[in-house]
């Protein structure tokens, strides 16, 4: 572990992470769920409120982009103060747009502020979370996630209460706003400042050439290979996420309960592999790891796709979910090996999954239109079957101590591919 750091410093950096994660997750479900609410207050129809979502995926793309350069000028800690305020602020004006104001310019201006500050955070949290298990030397990005993930579910369900108890959209996503917020900024008093250290003296350099050296990343191979880790995964979360309930209403003749019932498995499926994949990873390496649930998430997508009955179409949903759980996570450890690149790398690769999903549901949606929804899933086990070839990337470069509770073991199995 890091010796410039306490047992118990250590213990409260990593419980401040996962606070951040988790409320992120809140905040960003809080508002996806009142979608319904956003849309009859203000009045709008399908295609609005597919350029609100719009908004808010490319003022993603910008707040990725703007990461890089806060960690390199501000660090990340300081960093995470501006955004989560951007984050929280975001989610505040949307209620205030949606409900007070019943503007619809108004209320993509706050998608913005939520696409900026959530995107930049996302970038920040990882790269402080890349940094934890360098100090546990032991693999903890996949649970990073999961508190993500938990909370979305968590935001989900107030937002299903607020729903049915009639709680005006204002009311609901300004508290929990003022909740991100308070939280955030709690959480970061107990995250280190960390500044990189540089070993030789002669050798430091000025924050325009730290810059320079942070978009130098970009002409890295490593950096396009492990994205396409991410964004193969990316679409295999995101197509169940927006495609899922559909696939199975209108390719398996389901009900919509049914529907909601298999994404439920997705989600329950991936939340606990995300809890669980850390002594995986440590046992046999991000390399097996990503190439076994690479398989596992193409063969459960197969099978939902020819499912003769409804068991089996369970079976590969929660083999789909299971086996999409741990591509993100471990993309992003692998993108923050090098500390000192870490930022741009997390920055760089992010965006490349990102853009998944900014761009794959509409891709998806006009592609089924023409073939139908169950025919356009393989596209979606190609994109997974490039994912696990790509998995070598996320091999440990040499000096890296990210998923190395047993270096040796590690280094072992990663090389054997």
């Amino acid at each position: 572990m890091d010796t410039a750091l306490t047992r118990k410093q250590l213990v409260a950096w990593r419980t401040a992470i996962f606070a951040i994660f988790f409320v992120t997750g809140l905040g960003f479900a809080s508002w996806a769920s009142r979608l319904p609410a956003v849309k009859n207050d203000l009045g709008i129809n399908d295609l609005q409120i597919g350029i609100l979502l719009f908004v808010s995926g490319a003022a993603s793309i910008v707040g990725l982009s703007l990461a890089n350069v806060i960690v390199v000028r501000w660090g990340a800690r300081r960093g995470m103060v501006a955004t989560i305020i951007t984050f929280s602020l975001g989610v505040f004006v949307v209620g205030l747009g949606v409900q007070l104001l019943e503007s619809y310019a108004v209320t993509a201006v706050g998608l913005g502020l939520m696409g900026i500050g959530m995107a930049a955070t996302d970038v920040m949290m990882n790269v402080e979370a890349a940094a934890v298990e360098q100090a546990f030397e032991r693999t903890l990005m996949p649970l990073f996630h999961a508190f993500f993930s938990i909370g979305t579910v968590v935001g989900a369900g107030i937002g299903v209460a607020m729903a049915a108890w009639g709680i005006g959209v204002f009311w609901h996503l300004g508290a929990i706003g003022v909740l991100v917020l308070a939280a955030g900024l709690l959480a970061l008093r107990l995250v280190p400042s960390r500044e990189i250290v540089h070993d030789d003296p002669a050798t430091t350099t000025s924050r325009r050439e730290r810059v320079a050296e942070a978009l130098a990343v970009w002409r890295d191979p490593r950096t396009y290979a492990i994205g396409a880790i991410m964004l193969g995964m990316a679409f295999a979360e995101g197509s169940a996420n927006d495609w899922l309930t559909i696939a199975m209403v209108d390719g398996h003749d389901q009900t919509e309960a049914v529907g909601a019932v298999a994404l439920t498995v997705f989600s329950v499926a991936m939340t606990v592999f995300r809890i669980l994949g850390g002594p995986l990873v440590d046992r046999i390496g991000r390399v097996w790891t990503l190439r076994i649930l690479a398989a596992a998430a193409a063969v459960g997508l197969v099978m939902f796709i020819l499912a003769p009955s409804l068991p089996i179409a369970f079976i590969g949903v929660a083999l789909w979910g299971a086996g999409a759980s741990l591509g993100f996570p471990l993309g992003m450890s692998a993108a923050a090996d090098d500390p000192v690149k870490a930022a741009a790398s997390v920055s760089a690769a992010a965006t490349i999954g990102y853009l998944a999903f900014l761009c794959g549901p509409p891709i998806l949606g006009w592609i089924s239109h023409e073939i139908g929804i169950l025919p356009t899933l393989w596209i979606i086990v190609g994109l997974i079957v490039m994912s696990g070839l790509a998995s070598g990337a996320a091999k440990p470069i040499a000096g890296s101590q990210v998923g190395v509770g047993h270096p040796h073991r590690e280094r072992s199995a990663d090389s054997a591919g």
